[in-house]
């Protein structure tokens, strides 16, 4: 009798073999997500490589304004394969340097986060090198050449 109404039981619970029903992880504050999608994560990841750089460079570099997109923009007559992992774009005067770094064709690239955060950190620097008129080793002594 004991085996019935347990099996009654978890048949109830999991109906139609779907699995849990629920939230897996209740959030710490409520109405706010859980868990960080990934593109937040992403959005975290390049504010952490950003910050440190940006104040030791900034007296030299001036006003750059950093973000991230998903995907460059491309032209339908791009011959080449290679898709661009950033976008600098220098400004004028009012007008502020804006450096894009692209999501998506960098995390198809890396193989786990670690690669990740090298790749990241890699776009970022050669940059800043471009923007600084120096060369990458210069602009961090992390960078690898």
């Amino acid at each position: 009798m004991d085996d019935v109404s347990s099996a009654a039981r978890s048949r109830r619970r999991d109906r139609r073999g779907r699995g849990m029903r629920g939230p897996g992880v209740l959030p710490e504050v409520p109405g706010t997500p859980a868990l960080r999608t990934a593109r937040e994560k992403f959005d975290q990841l390049v504010l952490d490589v950003v910050t440190p750089l940006d104040e030791r460079w900034q007296r030299h570099l001036g006003l750059v304004e950093y973000a991230v997109e998903d995907t460059p923009m491309l032209p339908d007559d791009w011959g080449d394969d290679t898709v661009p992992l950033s976008s600098l774009v220098r400004g004028k005067a009012p007008e502020p340097t804006r450096l894009v770094i692209f999501r998506r064709p960098i995390e198809h690239r890396a193989s786990d986060r670690d690669e990740l955060e090298a790749m990241v950190h890699t776009v970022v620097v050669e940059q800043l090198a471009e923007l600084l008129n120096l060369t990458p080793g210069q602009v961090d002594e992390r960078y690898l050449d």
